[in-house]
């Protein structure tokens, strides 16, 4: 076996730990009146200052209070859209010592309640659209001894939901608003420590049940902190378009918590379906976000520039960045850069939008590490890695083939605590201290990062070779023909080892364009896949090429950050 090699980076002492209050305390006191949001309400854009942001974090954390959510009296559940009052109620709430659940919006009601019986949430903060679903679910949930509900004004908005009590949020506010600014004001009574848990976040599940990861004040401004030291160009003037869920630790630290640490205007998009519009209306100046929204952005960019006969002329004389001027006007005109993650970015989209002199830059992260990682830095974007690592952090590539892939292992201020009541997850998510992204990679002499897939999905063959699905889908989603795509290992009857497999998903609009506008037969549809895959395939080793094909018109199953649900996928495609 090949020695354990261990590419790491001595850290330094770093800043001080810090806590979320001391960051929202100083941001309140040092920019009172600048920007933390804006966002649309009623038809109009509204705006508020951090001095008000704090004023009703102080009212909501009265009402937490009353609830009698102190620290270690139990935790609260977040289920709520992206809107202004998501924070207020989580900062109100990890503020003050008390540990935030977020959950996901869209899940099922079986999922929730899964979510908010493991971890034992006492109150649950929810939009009044949910109200069917916690009535549902609330008689499995015997720790479940209080609702409220935003957004839930009107006839019956404080009638009992299953047996709870129930609070309209606005008039409970209002009810502690005096009190807030009290000499006795609860705000002011708790305040928790850096070691104190703020959000336990349930994993996406695309491996199967859901683990709830316990992060940290400090893991989280570490995160920050971190992030910051990579690209330093972000400032207090900056505004941060939000379009991924709050939930999430992507949006969480990125957006939200790096947002706090600066001081920047963190700016609510009004829906999905009026991104475009936002980007001209907000005019953000920095854009988290994931390859999904990019690769719209970019496709909307790519007609537009299609039908231009200048445009083309331009960028075929290298003039991208004179073409890149209308582009940026399209996207409000202050676009700085993208930092796209969640998942792998095409390599000719990030290269596009360099083209045309707008930055968009990778990160790489996972929840149990608040979750920033690695990113590239705007001056020295390397398309195909996700970037150099945190300068708090280190990384190591364990056990390295001879190629020098392996799993890449993370230490240091951002890495989770464990998984909630789960000690056995918790031991297997570490190797030592050192915590198992279950992702090999590999990493150069410069200490840029690639990604090279992932440990439990590498596909080995009869032959003993190791297939990564991630370079054979990248392969294959390059044709246009080809809207979707999962490679999985699949094995035929009475034989040891795998195949490579994929199910592939046609794009029947692209199909239907090339043929005049006329959509072929499904079988015809079927055999244009089959002969896509196989064009695609020929720069790779025979043994990469997939062996058995599936074409299916439905899309496939995604994570909330788009990530393929890989393990519904694995075991479709064996022979039964």
């Amino acid at each position: 076996m090949l020695a354990r090699m261990a590419e790491t980076a001595t850290t330094g002492a770093g800043p001080a730990r810090a806590t979320l209050r001391e960051w929202l305390d100083r941001a309140a006191g040092v920019w009172p009146d600048a920007p933390a949001m804006e966002f649309l309400r009623g038809g109009r854009w509204e705006r508020r200052t951090y001095a008000a942001f704090r004023g009703r974090v102080r009212a909501a954390a009265e009402l937490a209070g009353r609830l009698g959510l102190a620290p270690g009296a139990g935790r609260a559940a977040l289920l709520l859209e992206n809107r202004p009052e998501w924070l207020e109620i989580y900062a109100a709430l990890a503020c003050t010592g008390v540990t935030v659940v977020p959950v996901d919006p869209k899940l099922r009601p079986a999922e929730v309640a899964f979510i908010l019986g493991h971890s034992g949430a006492v109150a649950v903060f929810a939009a009044a659209g949910h109200r069917p679903a916690i009535e549902e679910i609330a008689p499995r949930l015997p720790h479940l001894r209080q609702v409220v509900l935003v957004d839930g004004s009107g006839a019956g908005a404080d009638a009992p939901c299953a047996g709870r009590p129930c609070l309209d949020y606005e008039s409970a506010l209002a009810a502690g608003a005096a009190a807030a600014c009290g000499p006795d004001a609860w705000y002011d009574r708790h305040r928790p420590s850096p070691d104190d848990v703020a959000s336990i976040l349930y994993t996406s599940g695309t491996t199967g049940r859901p683990k709830g990861a316990m992060l940290t004040h400090a893991n989280f401004t570490a995160d920050a902190d971190g992030t910051l030291a990579v690209i330093p160009e972000l400032r207090a003037e900056d505004r941060f378009l939000l379009v991924l869920p709050l939930f999430h630790s992507f949006a969480f630290t990125a957006d939200f918590v790096i947002a706090l640490r600066r001081g920047c205007c963190l700016c609510f998009v009004g829906s999905l379906r009026s991104v475009a519009d936002d980007l001209r209306a907000l005019r953000p100046t920095v854009l988290m976000t994931v390859p999904l929204l990019v690769e719209k952005m970019h496709a909307r960019v790519a007609q537009r520039l299609a039908a231009s006969p200048l445009a083309r002329l331009l960028l075929a004389l290298g003039l991208g960045r004179v073409v890149g001027r209308r582009v940026r006007a399209a996207f409000g005109g202050r676009l700085r850069f993208l930092v796209v993650g969640g998942a792998p970015c095409p390599p000719g989209v990030l290269r596009d939008f360099q083209r045309l002199g707008l930055p968009a830059i990778e990160g790489y992260g996972l929840t149990e590490a608040a979750p920033v990682v690695s990113l590239s830095r705007p001056d020295d974007a390397r398309i195909g890695t996700i970037g150099y690592r945190l300068p708090n952090i280190e990384v190591r590539i364990a056990d390295p083939d001879a190629h020098g892939v392996g799993e890449l292992q993370v230490r240091g201020p951002i890495v989770m605590k464990g998984y909630l009541d789960d000690p056995e997850a918790t031991a297997e998510a570490f190797d030592g201290g050192w915590l198992r992204t279950g992702d090999l990679a590999a990493m150069d002499a410069d200490g840029y990062i690639a990604i090279r897939g992932r440990r439990k999905a590498m596909i080995v063959n009869r032959e003993g070779k190791n297939i990564y699905p991630e370079e054979v889908e990248q392969c294959l989603a390059r044709h246009p023909f080809v809207r979707d795509v999962v490679v999985v290992g699949c094995r035929a009857a009475g034989e040891t080892g795998e195949h490579v497999g994929a199910i592939l998903v046609p794009d029947r609009e692209a199909i239907a364009a090339s043929r005049g506008g006329v959509e072929p037969s499904w079988p015809e549809i079927e055999a244009l896949l089959r002969q896509a895959a196989r064009e695609q395939c020929r720069d790779l080793a025979d043994y990469k090429h997939p062996r058995k094909l599936d074409i299916r018109p439905e899309p496939l199953e995604r994570t909330s950050t788009q990530k393929v649900r890989r393990c519904l996928y694995q075991g479709q495609l064996d022979a039964r």
